[in-house]
Formats: C-alpha cells, sequence, structure tokens
C-alpha cells in the first residue's frame, strides 16, 4: 500500500508522460449501505523510453501496482494534501481586503494547475531509485524533443485501489448511485489518463446486490450471479468505439427497464414510481434516432443507447453524457395530462442523443475545438425540431438564442477557438451561463454557413465527417481547420470568404450591432436607409483575444465581418430583397434602394365623424383612415434587416409605428412579429392603435403560439392610465371568452387537444393573477369596475 507522498517542490511536475492508453478494463464492486467502492482496473499502456506513467487518480486509495504481473514501485501525490499549503499561501499572500479576491484568485489558479498534472507515478521498466531524478529527466528529454513518438513497448498495469472519500465525480444517495464526469472527473473513480485527447476501449464489470441494476458505458454483454449469501450480481459491458475517460458512466440503483418497442438499440431505464411516466415522455424518442440515422446517412456509431432518468435530489446536473448512454433528471418526465414540459423535454433528450454522434463518437482533436462539436450537435438538435416540431418554432428559438448571445457575447469568455480562452478558463467555458450562450453562438455560426452554401452541402460536409469515422481507417476527430477545408471542397464557399469568417465569427468574441433608420424620398422614389455600425465589444478589449490568435494573418482589418446583409422592403405591390449591406465598413453609412411601387393619386378617407377608439375590439376599423394616409406618403409598408437570419447580429431598426402595425398583421414569419411586437411594447406612448393590434393578434387562432404570448405579455406590460388599462381588459375579457364555463360559474378544466391555445390560456392565467405589483389598486375607479364586472363574474 502506498503512502501519500509530498513534492519536493512546485517545480517536479509531469506535463506529458507520453504513455497511451491502448485499452482499460474496469472492474468494480459497490457496496450500497458502507458507500464503498472498491476493486481494480487493467491499463494495456504504450510506455515511453522514461520508463515512468502518470495517471490521473483522486480521493483514492491505491493498494497495490503491477506491472505485467509483477509488483513495481510507485508514488501517489493527494491533491488535498496541497491544502495545508494553500493555507499558507493565502495567510502570506492577504494584507488588506482589498488583497483577499486576487489572493483566492491565486489559490484557485493554482490548485486547478496542479489538476492537471498527474499525480500517480508508476515506474514500468526501471529500478526504483531517484523517480524524481527521472521524472526531471523526462521532462528535460520531452523539451528536447517534444516531436518524437514514444516507442510501442505495450505493458499491462493493474492497480488495486478503493475510492476513499466520496466527494465529487461519484455520488450516493440511499440505495442509488452515479457518476458525474463533467471535467475532470473520471479520475475521482477510476485511475485512468483523464485527458481528451486520450481514447480507448474498454471493458467494464461492476458487481452489486442481487435487486439492484449497474447501467454503464457500451453495450451490456451478460449479467452473472453469483453464490454469495446474500447473491450479488455481476454486470458486463464491453466499449468498442475509442472514447476518453469523461465519457465513462455509471447509475446504479433499483432501475425498471422499458425498451423501446420501436428501435431494438434503446432503452429507456428510471426508477418504479416513474413507470408510468417513461411510457408517455420517451414515446417520440425513436423519431429523433431514426432522423438523425437518414439526415447523416450511417448507422448508430454505438451497439445501443441507453436513457437513464434519476431522481431530483440524486440528480447532480439535469444531464450528464456518457459513450452509448445519457443521464437525466427524472423532473423532465411527464405524464399525459401535463404537457407544459413536453417540448423543452423532447429537445433536451435529442440534443443529448445528438452528442453521441458530435462529442462522444466524433471528438475534438484539440480543446480549441470543443465548440465544433457542440455547435454539431446543437445544429443536429435544430434539424430534429424543424422537422417534427415545426419551422416556426425552429426560427422562433434560433431567433430568442441570437438575441441571448448577441446580449452576453461581450468578453473573451465567449471568444470560441481561442486558446487563451480555453486556457485561462481550464474547461469550465463549457459549464453555466457562458457554456450556454457559447453553445448558442456556435449553432449560429454554423448555421450561417449553412445559409451560404445551401441546406444540401452542409448536409453533405456532416455525411463525410461520419462517412471517414466508419471507414475502414477511422478518422474520428475533428479540427476547426479540417472543417474549413470541407467548406471550401464541399461546401463551394470561396478561401478569400473562409479565412475572414472562421477568425472573425470563431477566432474573436463580439457580435455586429446595426442600427438602422430610413427616409423615402418621394421625388427619385427610393429609400435612404442610414446605418451605424457598432459591436458588442469594445475595441480594447477585443484586442487581446486578436492577437492571440493564430489564425487571424492576412486579414484586412478587424473592424466588421465578412458578407452581406439583405434588406427586404415590403411595397404596395410586392415584396423586394436588396442584398446591399456590407457588414464591414465605416462606422456610418448611407445607402439607397429604389423602389418599385409607384404612388396612385388616392384620396385620403377621414374618419367617421364620433368615432373615437376607447380600447374595445368594435372600434378596431377606427384606424383604416391612418393607414391609408401612410400609404399615400409613401409605397412602403414596411421594412425589415436580415429577414432570413443570415447573420448572428444585434439590428436595431426605426420605422413609424404604422409599419410596425403593418409588419405584425401582414408578415406571416414568426421572427418578424416577435420583432413587431417587441418594437410595439417598448413605444414611450402607446395608443388604442397599438393596443387593439396586440390583442387582435392575441385572438388569431393561426398565429404561432409563442408569438401570441408575446402579444400577451406586451398587453399587460402596456397596461396603464394612458390606455385606461385596456390591455388588462382585453386579457380578462380573451381568458373568459375562452375558459369560463357560465353554468358552474368556474373556470373549465384544462383542455389538451389544442396544445397551442393551452399554452396561451396558461400564460395569460399566471400573467393576471401572479402579477408581483397590486395593480388593481392602482386602477381608476371606472377600470376597476369593468375589471370587477369580468372577475366576479367568475
Amino acid at each position: 500500500m502506498a503512502k501519500p507522498r509530498k513534492p519536493k517542490n512546485e517545480e517536479t511536475k509531469v506535463e506529458n508522460s507520453g504513455a497511451v492508453v491502448r485499452h482499460q478494463k474496469l472492474c468494480l464492486s459497490i457496496d450500497m449501505e458502507k458507500h464503498q467502492i472498491y476493486g481494480y482496473t487493467e491499463l494495456e499502456i504504450a510506455v515511453p523510453d522514461i520508463g515512468i506513467v502518470g495517471l490521473h487518480a483522486e480521493n483514492l486509495g491505491i493498494e497495490s501496482v503491477l506491472v505485467d504481473g509483477e509488483p513495481t514501485e510507485f508514488e501517489y501525490y493527494p491533491h488535498n494534501h496541497q491544502n495545508v499549503e494553500n493555507e499558507k499561501r493565502w495567510r502570506s499572500m492577504v494584507s488588506s481586503p482589498s488583497s483577499a479576491a486576487d489572493a483566492a484568485a491565486a489559490v484557485y489558479i493554482s490548485a486547478l494547475e496542479r489538476e492537471l498534472v498527474p499525480n500517480l507515478l508508476i515506474n514500468c521498466c526501471k529500478p526504483f531509485k531517484g523517480l524524481t531524478d527521472q521524472i526531471e529527466q523526462m521532462n528535460l528529454e520531452n523539451k528536447l524533443d517534444s516531436s518524437a513518438e514514444p516507442k510501442q513497448n505495450v505493458k499491462l498495469v493493474r492497480i488495486d485501489y478503493w475510492v476513499e472519500k466520496v466527494e465529487v465525480g461519484i455520488h450516493f444517495d440511499g440505495n442509488a448511485l452515479h457518476t458525474d464526469n463533467q471535467i475532470r472527473r473520471a479520475r475521482c473513480w477510476f485511475p485512468c489518463i483523464d485527458d481528451t485527447t486520450q481514447r480507448c476501449c474498454y471493458d467494464l464489470e461492476f458487481t452489486v446486490s442481487q435487486n439492484l441494476i449497474a447501467v454503464s458505458a457500451g453495450s451490456l454483454l451478460y449479467q452473472v450471479l453469483s453464490k454469495d449469501d446474500p447473491p450479488r450480481k455481476t454486470y458486463v459491458y464491453r466499449l468498442d468505439v475509442p472514447v476518453s475517460a469523461k465519457w465513462i458512466t455509471l447509475a446504479v440503483a433499483p432501475f425498471e427497464v422499458l425498451p423501446d418497442h420501436h428501435q431494438s438499440l434503446m432503452s429507456h431505464i428510471c426508477l418504479p414510481a416513474n413507470v408510468s411516466k417513461i411510457h408517455n415522455t420517451v414515446e417520440f424518442f425513436h423519431n429523433a434516432f431514426s432522423h438523425y440515422e437518414t439526415y447523416l446517412d450511417a448507422k448508430f456509431p454505438f451497439g445501443s443507447y441507453k436513457q437513464v432518468f434519476l431522481a431530483p435530489e440524486m440528480a447532480v446536473s439535469s444531464s450528464t453524457f456518457g459513450a452509448a448512454m445519457g443521464i437525466f433528471s427524472s423532473q423532465i418526465l411527464y405524464d399525459e395530462k401535463v404537457i407544459d414540459q413536453a417540448i423543452d423535454t423532447s429537445i433536451k433528450l435529442s440534443f443529448a442523443l445528438a452528442r453521441q454522434w458530435f462529442g462522444v463518437y466524433i471528438t475534438p482533436e484539440l480543446p480549441n475545438d470543443e465548440w465544433l462539436l457542440d455547435g454539431l450537435a446543437g445544429f443536429l438538435t435544430d434539424s430534429f425540431i424543424k422537422k417534427f416540431l415545426g419551422n416556426n418554432e425552429a426560427r422562433y428559438r434560433r431567433y430568442k438564442a441570437n438575441c441571448a448571445v448577441c446580449k452576453a457575447d461581450d468578453s473573451g469568455a465567449t471568444a470560441l477557438s481561442s486558446s487563451a480562452s480555453c486556457k485561462d478558463l481550464y474547461g469550465t467555458q463549457c459549464i453555466g451561463i457562458f457554456g450556454k450562450i457559447r453553445s448558442c453562438k456556435s449553432v449560429a455560426i454554423l448555421q450561417m454557413l449553412e445559409k451560404q452554401m445551401g441546406s444540401n452541402f452542409f448536409r453533405k460536409i456532416l455525411q463525410n465527417i461520419i462517412s471517414r469515422a466508419q471507414g475502414a481507417s477511422p478518422v474520428r476527430t475533428l479540427s476547426t481547420k479540417e472543417f474549413r477545408h470541407f467548406a471550401n471542397k464541399v461546401g463551394n464557399l470561396e478561401r478569400p470568404f473562409l479565412k475572414e469568417f472562421f477568425p472573425r465569427w470563431v477566432g474573436t468574441c463580439g457580435c455586429p450591432v446595426l442600427r438602422m433608420g430610413f427616409s423615402y424620398n418621394k421625388r427619385k422614389n427610393i429609400v435612404e436607409l442610414a446605418v451605424l455600425r457598432d459591436c458588442t465589444v469594445k475595441p480594447d478589449s477585443r484586442t487581446p483575444v486578436l492577437s492571440s490568435n493564430t489564425d487571424s494573418e492576412n486579414r484586412d482589418g478587424d473592424i466588421g465581418w465578412p458578407g452581406m446583409m439583405s434588406i427586404r422592403v415590403h411595397e404596395l405591390d410586392g415584396m423586394y430583397d436588396h442584398p446591399i449591406l456590407p457588414m464591414a465598413g465605416d462606422a456610418w453609412q448611407l445607402l439607397e434602394i429604389q423602389c418599385h411601387s409607384k404612388l396612385a393619386a388616392r384620396r385620403a378617407l377621414k374618419p367617421k365623424k364620433g368615432s373615437k377608439p376607447d380600447g374595445c375590439d368594435d372600434n378596431g376599423d377606427a384606424v383604416a383612415g391612418l393607414d391609408m394616409r401612410s400609404s399615400m406618403e409613401s409605397p412602403l409598408s414596411w421594412i425589415r434587416a436580415d429577414p432570413e437570419m443570415e447573420y448572428l447580429a444585434e439590428i436595431h431598426f426605426n420605422q413609424p409605428v404604422q409599419m410596425w402595425i403593418n409588419q405584425l398583421e401582414k408578415d406571416g414569419d414568426v421572427v418578424a412579429q416577435a420583432q413587431a411586437i417587441a418594437a410595439l411594447e417598448a413605444l414611450p406612448h402607446l395608443s388604442f392603435n397599438v393596443v387593439n393590434t396586440l390583442n387582435n393578434f392575441l385572438s388569431d387562432s393561426k398565429a404561432f403560439w409563442r408569438v401570441r404570448i408575446e402579444a400577451a405579455y406586451a398587453l399587460a406590460n402596456t397596461a396603464s392610465e394612458e390606455t385606461d388599462w385596456a390591455g388588462l381588459l382585453h386579457l380578462v375579457k380573451f381568458y373568459k371568452s375562452r375558459r369560463f364555463d357560465e353554468n358552474i360559474g368556474l373556470p373549465r378544466p384544462n383542455d389538451f387537444r389544442d396544445f397551442s391555445e393551452y399554452f396561451v390560456l396558461e400564460v395569460i392565467a399566471l400573467r393576471l393573477f401572479h402579477m408581483p405589483l397590486p395593480w388593481l389598486e392602482l386602477l381608476t375607479t371606472k377600470a376597476q369596475e369593468k375589471l370587477s364586472s369580468l372577475f366576479y363574474s367568475f
């Protein structure tokens, strides 16, 4: 048994032992009552010339190490032994309250640096004397010849160990256990080279109580029941696809297993209490499975796929990905009477399946390339959303995601392929809010490329990536440089465009901000469009990221982005696209757009005498004269910038209120409708015309339900004395007309047959009855009387 040893100094580090794991076997016995794990692992390792192999092991008790069946010497440096030194450093660095933050950051970064270094050093072929000296010699040799390939001196290393402290990486909860290998946590429950660049095949054996089921990566080969008293059961898995240690996962509990009736490769696993919900939740899942195989023109790369659902109090995160399996919180399960999370659950499970293709099976070549695999998985998920949930759902979600990215993309943390950001963030850039923003940005960038080359060419690129991974000489890694090459050769995109596109969008942070306004020149019949260019990141904060990017050479400049944005002009006699707005150029620019429609001499219709809008539906026609007068002044109905979302950009467009109303009423695109509602809601002074327009859109059952919800929120937010609280009156009237049962004097039960109507009414009820302010007290007496007559009729 090895005693933990303290390094002689901070410089004694093994940056890269040069060892390569060819195959790993893991055999563990799990005692749920004592919360103990013990067993051994066997690694076939190509040992470098120095003869020392460095592995990662955290909070493990190392009992013995054998090399080719013979005992060998090893040294183990637990990282938790550094706590005393950290306290000393902390005390020496903190001299005032203002220096505490800097000291904490220094200690934290130092801990992260040590975590990257292998701490289980095994002598594989040389006598054990002066092991520290051998380490220093190895570091010197690596510096002299860092590109040398290690000789294929393969040794079988066996490590008997137990889990000393269950803290992170593996979690017990009653009679359940599961692992969480997000960032450098595989080492917390088995010795390994916990590096994404190290990939190998695995044999896995887990022995548990007879009443428990062990679910792990790979395909289940067989189960063995022991003759012990009480008997125990061993589950044997094999993973034939090389993966890194982070994708080896394990879940143990008294599970119920539901085989998929449509696809024999899939199994859905949950605790007994959730069996009824899981039937309903996964009914759609075979569609996603089949869609991905069809879209990529390839069979699923693993022999099976398992979805495990744990109780919420057990799950560390809402989802954990592993090779050929995923672990989820059972909160995402739902029954047939509660459909609120049906869409979100479908998308979450579909994304986890897409990550099996891009992320687990196809892996990034370097940490700088992780954005690409994450983006490809998100892109594949979006293709599922578009096909099975509708184009409106896909476009609306992409629009909202782009808006979120533009608001948050303001620092180097969102530079996707920046060596500086990847190194400085130590892998944490893939979790938390920045992880979500980076993921959305990755998908948006890939969709921009798809718009440039066409959907068929982009699909062919993905098929080529999978095809070469499943070929005779498989290549299962992907780099940004390779993808750029595919975009040129397969996608037919020009080299100059790609040479500017990738450094600007992928290598740096920030999104373009375009502020636009226009005027109509009646004499020339043209639209004069003024554009102010800006960026979500200030130039001084963007410069360090640009300078650190090695792929930024030979660019004309760092101001602007490649490409040309389209301006869509809706005129009286049709719609016209004008791809005339360059994404790069001077900060201010004035463009001229020729109109096609010609004005005809029309007499303005005067509103009827005595007609005055009062916020009621009966007076909706009173604004017709306004629309006619605006059409006499110009042939423009409304104008949109980048209508097809070809660019990830924050666009602020200024046009008259009536044009926003026209856009909401006449443009069938959900993005155009959402933009119009946001613009109308933000108006400083609201008219009854705007309130009526929002109410009419809310009442339109043919409109997309998510945008109708936006209109409902806008009505609630725009309610004021200025409009006699008409927005709230409309919401109450709408809700009562569809949900109130006059016979019983109560709301009717939920009707799940019409999903869109259900979701709209649900939001209105929440908005009305759970508003944070006591808005009833703010109403005028007249408004209170109107609302009371509606409310109390319930």
